[in-house]
């Protein structure tokens, strides 16, 4: 579905030089949500907007591009500054207001709120660019992301006396500073059953069960339960 009148090339075009302005933001940027997280959520947007007849591709992209141009996690906890951000970019290449208003709607549903609040997204283009978000955040690459933002807030790997909560509202959600290990019971592990798209689910299923083989290892090494054992010692 368009519900742009563009022409295929002058929505290239803008798609292009939004690609451009992201990169030159993010290349190099060490906490995770760098330019590789926002390429890989938009190449994932674009393929799974191919299953979904209904999304625009011109919002879509423009949706995954800009999704995290000024995530508040790096700005005080402002959920405003990212709609901001990208209507101040968007205006200035003249994208129509209606294309801008559903990019916005994007940006201000797409994020993880907490274990015990509710984040539906109210477009398709929505629903698809935070599929392809949570896709980025399970896996191998998931994991990796995970305790590279750990270490940019400068939080513990683990602390098995710090349990897991299940936050019930975004603000306490924002205020969290548990260990990294805690981000997996906390988020991770629920964002498969979280997911839109039938294409979304089937690409789930295996990083899903990274992140499990994953853990057990993990968990395993902590303790110790795969050293040899220890020789008794001597009375």
């Amino acid at each position: 579905m368009s519900t742009t009148v563009l022409s295929a090339a002058q929505a290239e075009q803008i798609i292009a030089h939004t690609a451009d302005f992201v990169r030159d933001k993010f290349l190099g940027e060490g906490s995770g949500h760098d330019w590789e997280h926002i390429r890989r959520v938009w190449h994932t947007s674009r393929a799974l907007a191919a299953t979904v007849p209904t999304a625009d591709q011109l919002v879509t992209e423009l949706g995954a591009l800009l999704h995290d141009v000024a995530d508040w996690k790096f700005h005080d906890g402002d959920e405003e500054a990212g709609p901001r951000a990208a209507r101040a970019w968007l205006s200035g290449l003249q994208v129509e207001e209606a294309v801008i208003q559903r990019v916005e709607t994007i940006i201000r549903e797409i994020s993880f709120k907490g274990l015990g609040v509710p984040t539906p997204m109210s477009t398709p283009e929505g629903e698809v660019v935070q599929d392809a978000d949570r896709l980025d955040a399970i896996g191998a690459i998931g994991v990796a992301r995970a305790f590279a933002y750990g270490g940019h807030k400068g939080r513990p790997l683990h602390d098995p006396a710090v349990a897991p909560i299940s936050h019930d509202s975004f603000e306490s959600y924002k205020k969290n500073t548990a260990p990294t290990l805690n981000h997996f019971y906390e988020k991770l592990l629920h964002l498969r059953e979280r997911l839109h798209t039938p294409a979304a689910r089937r690409v789930a299923q295996e990083r899903h069960q990274f992140l499990e083989t994953f853990l057990q290892q993990f968990l395993r090494e902590w303790e110790g339960q795969d050293l040899p054992a220890a020789p008794n010692t001597p009375a």
